[in-house]
């Protein structure tokens, strides 16, 4: 055997265990370099579990070795006993040049790929008092180790123990990004399932909306979403989102007039331990947080002026600086903005900066209120009466009053969806047990002309198919059967007129003027 310096082993061999975080790569370069001081044909890091009676392999590296081992192999019940009294010597190194049946099961040797004449040599990892693991290695024939191949390993006991505890903790950390990962897809599921997969009204009041929506969701162009308050900014950001490349990273709101200004920067950027009285730790912002995914800047026009300084500078150079922090941090991220606010005239009167609108309104997209939409309100109404019952834990489904869909459809909604959502929700719970009724709720409203009567209360309610089927025949008796053009129903729905004919067809409702003649004169 060839004369060894031990302090160039152990610093050889130990730096070839430290020399990568995988623990495959890391072994192999240390079974390369003990093979030049003993003999190996293989070597593992395993651990062994005589309660399930099984062996987890951590890592194998060796000559030969059979692909795709199996990482947890069952151990035979034979010689289960003599296996248990073998470990329990309590000897740190074993050599095993004649190995018993009883203890190294020739099948289990098989199944790794190795002969029945070979030796072993096994020594017990434990750090801090706590046995981690053992490392095996094999070495072809019979009587090939010896008490000087023992010492050496000995002298790599600890570097040993570290590499395994190292690798479990790794391993452990990956596990639970994996499981953090699943529960975060999990939730975004569930999110999905609770708001439904397509946004309401998006082949027919929406329809252009959801067309601009569709060519530049695949983009990282910023976007800006121009409506009144309670049009659905949200849900169009987060659909561009959906659509987006970037879809299964982070989506971080900011409302940028709910943060006081005194906390903007700390909020936005972050902040380093230390920076100010109270940060006891460094904290990401939600810039950070946002990488690789998407920053929804909601009521831009609320933003102050310094503040507004500091966005420009994230998204003309994509990095930001931590509040006390010394260096930049590069961000991958795509900015999409609203507002409510007529920017321009903000610009005008100096309370908005010309440059970082011009960012922002790279491609606008305007979100018409639902007043000029109002063919989208039956569907809306069935959509929110349907997602309310089961937030209120509704027993049965709640149907409406003769009459509530035309009084809907009459009040104008300066409050929007939203305020539709709202008065959904009071409905549900004023009326638990009877029809929707909508009189008490909103103030007596006029359309076409005339005023919408309250139902009597004694009237069967309507399904909303007959509702749908009622309104597009009023829409029909209005344009006199026309249904393009200047004046016809579509118009006056706001709706495609393709998609008008498509929902008659599916309702039953005969097009034409000469249908409408038929009908008219029925």
């Amino acid at each position: 055997m060839m004369l060894v310096d031990d302090n160039v082993f152990f610093r050889e061999a130990t730096l070839r265990l430290c020399s990568s975080l995988d623990i495959e790569a890391a072994l192999k370069r240390f079974y390369e370099y003990i093979g030049r001081f003993m003999p190996v044909i293989q070597m593992s890091l395993n651990i062994l579990d005589f309660n399930l009676n099984v062996v987890r392999f951590v890592a194998m590296v060796g000559d030969d070795l059979v692909e795709g081992y199996e990482q947890v192999m069952p151990l035979p019940d034979k010689g289960r006993t003599e296996r248990i009294a073998f470990w329990e010597e309590g000897e740190i190194v074993r050599i095993v040049n004649q190995p018993d049946p009883n203890v190294a099961s020739m099948e289990m040797m098989e199944r790794l790929g190795l002969k029945r004449n070979v030796s072993l040599i096994v020594m017990i990892l434990k750090l801090e008092g706590n046995q981690i693991g053992n490392l095996g290695m094999v070495a072809d024939g019979l009587n090939q180790y010896s008490e000087e191949h023992a010492r050496l390993l000995r002298m790599l006991r600890e570097p040993l123990a570290i590499a395994m505890s190292n690798t479990l903790k790794h391993q452990e950390v990956l596990r639970l990004k994996q499981m953090l990962a699943d529960d975060n897809r999990y939730l975004l599921d569930e999110l999905h399932s609770v708001s439904g997969d397509r946004i309401v009204g998006a082949d027919f009041g929406l329809s252009t909306v959801m067309k601009m929506v569709e060519q530049v969701a695949p983009l990282d162009s910023p976007v800006l979403l121009l409506g009144e308050t309670g049009t659905g900014k949200e849900v169009f950001a987060h659909a561009i989102h959906s659509y987006s490349p970037r879809k299964d990273g982070p989506f971080i709101k900011v409302n940028c007039g709910a943060i006081p200004e005194t906390l903007l920067d700390s909020e936005l950027f972050g902040y380093e331990k230390g920076a100010f009285t109270g940060a006891l730790s460094q904290r990401r912002g939600r810039f950070e947080r946002a990488d690789k995914g998407t920053v929804f800047l909601d009521e831009i026009g609320e933003l102050p002026l310094q503040a507004q300084v500091r966005m420009l500078h994230v998204l003309q150079r994509k990095e930001i600086e931590r509040v006390g922090g010394v260096g930049s941090i590069p961000v991958d991220i795509r900015i999409i903005s609203a507002t409510n606010r007529n920017l321009e005239g903000m610009i005008a009167s100096g309370r908005f900066r010309e440059d970082l609108w011009f960012r922002l309104n790279i491609f606008p997209i305007m979100i018409p209120p639902l007043r000029q939409r109002k063919g989208d309100i039956p569907a809306l109404v069935h959509h929110f009466i349907q997602r309310k019952s089961i937030e209120l834990k509704l027993k049965e489904r709640a149907v409406l009053a003769p009459g509530a869909i035309d009084r809907l459809i009459a009040y104008d909604w300066p409050g929007n969806v939203r305020e539709l959502e709202n008065t959904i929700e009071r409905a549900l719970i004023l009326h638990r047990t009877g029809p929707l009724s909508f009189e008490a709720l909103l103030p007596q409203a006029v359309s076409h002309g005339r005023i919408v009567q309250a139902p009597g209360p004694d009237e069967p309610a309507d399904s909303l198919e007959e509702v749908n089927i009622r309104h597009i025949r009023q829409a029909l008796d209005k344009a006199r059967g026309k249904i393009n053009g200047p004046g016809g129903a579509a118009e006056i729905l706001d709706i495609n007129p393709n998609t008008l004919r498509k929902r008659m067809r599916r309702l039953g409702i005969s097009y034409g003027r000469k249908s409408w003649y038929t009908d008219s004169r029925d």
